[in-house]
């Protein structure tokens, strides 16, 4: 039998990011988390063979495409990120099937999604905010779940605000 969970992997938490279209959120998340925590392993998964080599390009680890390495990363992910149309069937102009939606949804993983309105999925609560803002956001969330926390100090090292 597999790995199933992080204490199998000795606390090492997976980290799925699915990313459609030209891969560009994908792509910028995987940067701003590797900033953050270089050793944390990154397993980018496209809806097509664009956004993936985008998202590798960006510093992911590991790399598939397609429905199928979607629904089967979702599986064994502890954590999964993306825009909101992950979890929407027929999001990003259809490249998210209803497989792949209920793939995400269904997953035990935590899930960080960056709110788009463009994915059809409006969020009460979230005002506007631009992209830049959302990705860092969403990057230190991620750091925190996987275990890499996040504190002004370490992002002055980097020279980032902490705004």
């Amino acid at each position: 039998m597999g790995l199933t969970g992080p204490a199998q992997r000795g606390n090492h938490m997976r980290l799925l990011v699915i990313d459609g279209q030209g891969g560009g959120v994908g792509k910028s998340l995987i940067a701003a988390v590797k900033r953050l925590a270089p050793e944390q392993e990154v397993i980018a998964t496209g809806t097509n063979a664009q956004a993936t080599a985008a998202m590798l390009r960006a510093g992911a680890d590991l790399g598939a495409t397609g429905e199928s390495a979607i629904r089967y990363q979702c599986r064994h992910a502890d954590v999964i990120a993306g825009v909101t149309g992950i979890l929407h069937a027929n999001a990003m102009l259809g490249e998210i099937s209803p497989a792949v939606a209920a793939a995400v949804s269904l997953s035990e993983a935590q899930k960080v999604l960056v709110p788009l309105e463009r994915c059809g999925l409006m969020i009460a609560g979230v005002g506007k905010q631009p992209l830049d803002s959302l990705i860092r956001e969403a990057a230190r969330m991620i750091c925190v779940l996987c275990g890499h926390p996040v504190d002004g100090s370490e992002q002055q090292k980097r020279g980032e605000s902490s705004t």
